[in-house]
């Protein structure tokens, strides 16, 4: 007996460290998977690191908060009116949730049966070391930069963004002897132009007197979706295997809308996908929410305009750093989760018999964490590569993107959203 639990007690503790390095927690049921955004997030850094305090400004209020925010819950339930007959619409949605239901619950008990991570979760907000945060996070309410708003007026072709490269060693050509390379700067058109960071270590840059961070081997394209087929490689095998979307979809939210700009559902059957795929073909990674209009206009309308083949959905469940849900499983309006619609897509008809083998997707999977900044989705990235068709190393494409990856293309209005300073810690 002893040995047994001193053989789970090693377990948890590989399982502990691997999270704690990557990020990533795999949960005894194969389908489940805690993330850390903030630790997945710092694999593409060298020199910096997110800010845990700043990449998380919600769902760790004290268990005082916790009880006010309950009270007010109940207050406001209590205001509800008698729940309504469905339609046929949320008749479908209940089903669908109906047959998400006993997936999510499963992860859920994973995460609470989960001890040593429900320990670690609660300090996830905590910086690693306050003293080396760059930006000022103790001013709420400092004014950034709307890359939105600046990508419509008459000077968007004359901004321009400065990378300021700095001196690092580097082999030289013979495989044999260091040589230092010098810092240097360059200037570059920040909208309608793809500005790359080609080196191995984050480069530190600055547009309209704002500083941000590039991280290592990454680049970025900022403009409006009419420019988006600047993005089509000239030669298809030079495409992207791995295609992530999330779209800001129309919601007659007057909160959403506050935040950030939405598009009608129409827009986004313009995006290229299948000209923006590689010749081996693509993953489409599409993420959307639980309105059922939206889910049909996906699949009757959207995955087969794009070429998409569906294969499966992933769910993402919102935990609060004490493990509960961010909301009742079963309230209908407002679930904990969301949906992450996969699918492959070939430029080109193919054989099925042709076609590259790899890792089939299994339905159902469920990625738990913690929500950060409104909106902002966990970097899956990591766990869709193994289902990814094509050669390695895979070529990745992230459209609507807010913040940047080591080894991905980060196209929309506001790539650099959470690339200021501000949202980074620096190495000593």
């Amino acid at each position: 007996m002893a040995t047994g639990d001193s053989k789970e007690l090693r377990k948890m503790s590989d399982k502990l460290s691997t999270f704690l390095e990557s990020g990533i927690y795999r949960f005894e049921n194969p389908n489940a998977v805690f993330i850390d955004p903030v630790r997945a997030l710092n694999r593409s850094y060298t020199r910096f690191r997110v800010s845990p305090s700043a990449y998380y400004p919600r769902f760790f209020e004290s268990k005082q908060e916790s009880r006010v925010s309950s009270s007010t819950s109940r207050k406001r339930k209590r205001k509800e009116k008698k729940p309504q007959a469905l339609n046929d619409r949320e008749k479908v949605a209940e089903r669908r949730h109906q047959e998400a239901r006993p997936f999510l619950l499963k992860a859920h008990e994973c995460l609470l049966r989960a001890t040593d991570l429900l320990e670690v979760m609660s300090n996830l907000r905590r910086d690693f070391d306050s003293s080396r945060e760059c930006g000022d996070l103790s001013l709420p309410d400092v004014p950034q930069q709307s890359f939105i708003e600046l990508g419509r007026v008459w000077q968007t072709p004359l901004y321009e963004i400065t990378l300021n490269f700095h001196q690092h060693e580097k082999l030289n050509a013979d495989g044999g002897s260091l040589i230092m390379q010098n810092s240097e700067e360059s200037v570059l058109p920040v909208f309608n132009n793809l500005v790359l960071n080609e080196t191995g270590n984050d480069v530190e840059a600055e547009f309209l007197n704002s500083p941000y961070v590039m991280p290592r081997e990454s680049c970025f394209y900022m403009s409006d979706i009419g420019q988006i087929h600047n993005l089509i490689p000239a030669e298809p095998g030079r495409g992207f295997n791995l295609i992530v979307v999330d779209p800001p979809w129309e919601n007659g939210s007057a909160h959403q809308k506050s935040r950030y700009p939405t598009l009608p559902n129409r827009y986004f059957l313009s995006l290229p996908i299948k000209q923006l795929s590689h010749t081996d073909g693509a993953l489409v990674a599409l993420w959307v929410t639980n309105r059922e209009k939206l889910r049909g206009f996906v699949e009757k309308e959207l995955f087969p305009t794009w070429g998409v083949r569906y294969v499966a959905t992933f769910y993402w469940l919102k935990v609060k750093a004490d493990g509960s849900m961010i909301n009742d499983l079963d309230l209908f309006h407002h679930r904990p989760y969301e949906c992450l619609m996969l699918g492959y897509c070939h430029r080109e008809p193919v054989d099925s018999e042709c076609l590259p083998k790899f890792k089939p997707v299994q339905d159902g999977q469920i990625i738990v964490s913690i929500p950060g900044d409104y909106s902002r989705k966990p970097p899956v990235g990591g766990l869709l590569l193994e289902y990814v068709p094509g050669f390695k190393p895979t070529r990745c494409l992230e459209l609507f993107a807010r913040e940047m990856n080591s080894g991905w293309t980060s196209w929309g209005n506001e790539p650099l959203r959470f690339q200021e300073l501000r949202y980074f810690i620096k190495d000593r």
